[in-house]
């Protein structure tokens, strides 16, 4: 049995004297003392992620799948935090940037779930990290069975090799450094789509260890098609590259639409960072930023929760439902629900907040532009180019004159 920790406490004091009461920092806390997010393992979040993931795509049903495989998602960002000397040590700012006037960046990585959009695992780096060594370590949480779409970094021979041995497919777009030829096809399938066979390079991936580089085959069947697409009201040919050959069980239009599915999830990156306020985080600390990253993951998921419940029950797709609406509806239903004295009161709070994410859906836009533009404008101060303390008082700053 443990000793109470007040009256050990109070021995404590009476040992060290009144000057003690000066400065309680200096104190040996037992770590009953602390914080209760200082407490929580970042472990427990990582589980909380992945239950919360687990049970969006429960509720939303089998929507956003191909023919009986789930589809995930692979995408990264960024995110500033206070700039602090721990932070910067284990996340340092650009390198564009000059010393002491920037903010510590980190990278982080989300594996999303197309089905509901919810997020099923994130991995952590700073800026200099590709996106390829981040990922590598989510080959083992890859179920046999699952389609990985992603982006240019996807779509190189390694991860075209290596992930369907493991029973994973792979859809990407085709990388920049590769220029197709279709008259060097080995089997055309279609207009613009058609069977490539690719080597292995000479040089090993530095990914990869050298028992996995011999491991790798030496060369992979892959197909590549191209079609038109609309980006912000422009016509734009886009390349994909994948490991699904076969035209009938996956044909060339699915696979576009899968493109644009995706472009969508890019907006749950902007959902974070501009509606959730994800954008700068506030922590002092590096382990207490990457808490406060993955609680942030975990509200989204709850948000994405509530969004596949109404979905299902109103029989509407998850795309047509707003984001920041749900988030707007969640926060003055919150406090309600935590007060109600049954079950049956709870559950009545839960149907009306169901009925409120629904009630304003979001019109069919397709095609539309949303530019990039901040309609508030800013102060009018000059750029901190120098470190704060080195920084001297320009005047007449607002019209950004130089001093002499």
């Amino acid at each position: 049995m443990t000793t109470p920790f007040f009256p050990a406490l109070r021995a404590r004091l009476a040992a060290q004297g009144k000057r003690a009461f000066l400065n309680l920092r200096q104190l040996d806390f037992p770590p009953l003392m602390q914080q209760p997010r200082q407490r929580l393992p970042p472990e427990r979040l990582e589980k909380a992620l992945a239950h919360s993931a687990r049970t969006a795509d429960q509720r939303v049903g089998p929507h956003g799948q191909l023919p009986g495989r789930p589809v995930k998602v692979v995408d990264g960002s960024t995110a500033q935090w206070p700039d602090t000397q721990r932070n910067q040590q284990r996340y340092p700012q650009p390198s564009s940037q000059k010393r002491g006037c920037g903010f510590p960046l980190i990278k982080f990585l989300v594996l999303f779930s197309l089905r509901s959009g919810a997020i099923l695992r994130v991995a952590l780096g700073h800026w200099k990290n590709h996106d390829r060594r981040l990922w590598h370590g989510w080959w083992d949480a890859l179920d046999k069975g699952d389609i990985l779409l992603g982006d240019r970094a996807c779509g190189e021979c390694i991860t075209l090799a290596c992930l369907p041995a493991r029973g994973v497919d792979v859809v990407a777009r085709l990388h920049g450094a590769r220029q197709v030829d279709y008259r060097k096809a080995r089997k055309r399938l279609g207009r613009q789509d058609a069977l490539f066979q690719w080597h292995k390079g000479y040089q090993r991936s530095e990914i990869l260890s050298a028992k996995e580089w011999k491991k790798a085959p030496g060369q992979i069947p892959v197909r590549i098609l191209r079609f038109d697409a609309v980006i912000r009201r422009r016509k734009t040919r886009i390349t994909r590259v994948t490991t699904l050959l076969d035209p009938v069980a996956y044909p060339a239009h699915q696979l576009a639409g899968l493109y644009a599915r995706r472009w969508h999830l890019e907006l749950a990156l902007r959902h974070l960072k501009t509606s959730m306020g994800m954008e700068l985080l506030r922590c002092q600390s590096p382990d207490m930023a990457e808490k406060e990253l993955l609680a942030y993951l975990v509200a989204y998921n709850m948000i994405r929760c509530r969004m596949a419940q109404a979905a299902a029950q109103a029989g509407v797709e998850m795309d047509r439902l707003s984001f920041k609406g749900a988030v707007n509806a969640v926060r003055p239903f919150t406090p309600a629900i935590h007060k109600a004295r049954s079950k049956a009161r709870r559950r009545q709070i839960c149907d009306e907040l169901l009925r409120t994410i629904v009630r304003d859906l979001v019109p069919l836009r397709p095609h539309r532009q949303e530019p990039r533009a901040v309609k508030r404008r800013p102060k009018a101060y000059p750029l901190l180019n120098k470190p704060r303390h080195k920084l001297k008082e320009i005047p007449h700053r607002s019209r950004f004159r130089k001093a002499a």
